[in-house]
Order: structure tokens, then sequence, then C-alpha cells
């Protein structure tokens, strides 16, 4: 049998290390595939680090759409990341009846149902492994692994730098700018590190798992987001007195009013397993009405890992590239046509438990006032610092 021909966008980090991952266990992916795959083409804008990292083992070109149009490719993994071209080019695939693996989170968390309906129409797949926790196979668990389950909740540490950073702070003490410069000059960091100290890389992440755990269209703008960059070392050293740690996040939830989709920091009892997750390793917890709560650890980054979960992918859908379209494991878990419009909760209709740090008076009767003014509120205290 003809191998699956498998055109690359973007040999950067991940694309190398899907290619050198490919080509080591070539042997051990063929014999579970039952075809062999091989990148034919990759495309990539610096022809010459990418004509290196192939050994001329594949034609190399540097526009994509020569990649998403040749008739001889049957498999596109896009690599390139971002909301603009990449979205471009995936669609021209799927419009050319080609499969797609891609491990960019924020296109799907944003463009995911278009490009989901557009799939669904064309009968090809659209697989996503690699966008949630690298090399963690979270999302095979709750699409098929789990998938006698009445999912209750999911709620995880998905973003590796901040995990990174906060274990940092705790540990030495430190303030989250100093922690953010060591992160940054180790290479856990972005020069922008936007997206993730500030929830948004995590908050594509947590979009995805609830579409798949609820059966609901990905919905990133009902998110409610907040990052890690108001955290100082106080309230890391305040939480450990009382017994937490503070991880940031990704949490969504069924309700009887609708789904809770939110990523901000919180705190875990430390005797928690996820509480213990530190550096820049992924956890996430998923609790089933039949199964109770599993835990899923692992690497949420870096090329090798995240690579196992790109061909991870790749041998997915060529075992089942000849299935019929309509009996394949759907895109977010639930058949396309039976997705809820369950709503997403705005973060005002949550209930929960928060933490509060107050700079106050020193004086007789400061207690007594703020403890009134809690109780006007209906708010109870569970236990106090001061």
């Amino acid at each position: 049998m003809k191998p699956i021909k498998v055109g690359l966008l973007g040999i950067g980090t991940v694309g190398s290390g899907t290619f050198n991952v490919l080509k080591r266990n070539q042997e051990e992916i063929t014999r579970r595939a039952g075809r062999a795959i091989q990148i034919a083409m990759v495309a990539d804008l610096n022809v010459e680090r990418a004509r290196e990292l192939t050994g001329g083992e594949c034609e190399v070109v540097n526009d994509a759409n020569l990649v998403v149009s040749n008739p001889e490719i049957d498999i596109v993994i896009e690599l390139i990341g971002g909301y603009g071209i990449a979205k471009d080019l995936v669609m021209k695939a799927i419009s050319n009846g080609k499969h797609v693996v891609t491990a960019n989170k924020a296109l799907l968390a944003t463009h995911g149902n278009e490009i989901f309906k557009a799939a669904q129409e064309k009968g090809v797949m659209v697989a996503f492994e690699a966008a949630v926790a690298g090399g963690i196979p979270i999302i095979k668990a709750l699409r098929e692994g789990l998938t006698a389950n009445r999912i209750q909740w999911v709620a995880g540490i998905i973003n590796g730098t901040t995990n990174f950073i906060l274990s940092e702070m705790r540990d030495k003490g430190l303030d989250f700018d100093v922690v953010l410069k060591e992160a940054q000059r180790l290479g856990y960091a972005e020069a922008d590190p936007t997206f993730d100290i500030e929830g948004v890389d995590a908050a594509h992440k947590a979009t995805i798992m609830s579409a798949i755990a609820f059966g609901i269209p990905v919905q990133f703008d009902k998110a409610h987001v907040e990052g890690i960059t108001k955290l100082q070392a106080d309230d890391i050293r305040y939480a450990e007195q009382l017994g937490y740690r503070i991880k940031l996040l990704g949490i969504t939830k069924r309700t009887s009013n609708g789904i809770e989709l939110r990523v901000h920091p919180t705190l875990i009892p430390e005797k928690r397993l996820i509480a213990n997750v530190e550096g820049a390793m992924n956890a996430v917890l998923v609790h089933g009405d039949a199964v109770g709560a599993t835990l899923y650890y692992g690497k949420g980054a870096g090329s090798e890992p995240t690579a196992s979960a790109v061909i991870a992918d790749l041998v997915d859908i060529t075992r089942l590239a000849t299935a019929d379209p309509e009996h394949r494991v759907p895109h977010l878990a639930f058949q396309a046509n039976a997705l809820a419009n369950t709503p997403i909760l705005p973060m005002s209709e949550i209930t929960t438990s928060y933490y509060l740090r107050m700079n106050v008076a020193d004086q007789p009767g400061v207690l007594a006032d703020v403890t009134r003014i809690l109780a006007d509120s209906s708010i109870s205290i569970d236990a106090m610092l001061q």
C-alpha cells in the first residue's frame, strides 16, 4: 500500500520535532498506522534552514499554498500559528479535500466552528491533539476514552510558562516581575509573554476542552480570562500559610444554569496532586459521573512532546482515512447536528470561593468592620490570617 503523503507547514520547534520523531520511529509508527506516513513537502520561509533540517529527504518550498494545493498531499500539518494566514491555509486545504492536523489552539478557539463545519461538509478530518497540553493525550481522553461519561467538570494547569513562574515565586519568594525576566532568559517565556501571563493561551485551550466535554460550540469570546500579573510574593506566602498553593487554572464546569468557562489564579489545597505540579509541567483533572476524577499529567510544550501528539493525529487519520465520514469520531466528540446551545455563564453569575488581601489600619474595631461588611453581603469567612 502506498504511503500517506503529508505536507508540513512550518518547520520550527514543533515541526522539526515532528519530522525527527516520525523518521526515528518510522517502523513502529507504520506498524500502528497500517501504512507508511511520509512527509513529502515542507513549506517554510527559511528554505535553507528547512533543507538542512530535512536533509534533502523531501521537497522544500517557501510558499505554503503549493503544499495545500498539491494533489499528491493527503494530510496537511499546520504549525504556523496565529489567526491570519494559518486560517486561510487550513480552509484551503479542507476545500481541496485534504485532512488537517494542527497545534493551533488560538485558531480553533476563535474559528473552530467554521473550520469544523467546512471539514464536515467536505468529509475530511481536522485533528488537534497537539493544540491542548502538548504531549498529554487529553483531547483523545475527552473525545473517546471518557465517551461513556456525563462529564461534570474539567480543571487544568494548561500553560507551562505561568506554572513555571508561580513555582519559582513560591520556591524563591520572588515577585512576579523578577521571575518573568528569569523565565524569559531561560526560554520558558516569550519576548512578548502577554498571551501566557494574561491567561489568554490557557483560555484558548479551556475553550476547546469545554466544547468537547459538554458538546457545545467553541465560544472563546464568552470565557472569563484573568492572568497572573497582579500576583505578588505576599499572595503566594499567605496562600502557603493557609494550606494552599496558587495555580493558574483553566476551569469549565456543568451547572444547572449553564456552563462555567473561566481562567484565573486559584487556591488549591496543598495535598491535592494537581497542587504539586511544578515547573513547566501540565496537568488536567476531568471528573465524569461514571469514572469519577481522572488526572492527566505530562509535558505541555516542547519540540518532541508536542510532536508526539501531532504524529498520533497522523496515525488516527491514516487509520480512518477510508472510513465513512459519518461514522468517524466527531471533531467535538458529539455529532455535529447534536451540539447543545447550553449558555456559557458570565463570571458575575458564578458562585465560588475568593481570596482577599487587604491593607487596613492597625487599630481596634477594623476587623469587626471588615467582617460586618462581608456579612451584610452574605459572605462567610472560611479562614483568616491577620
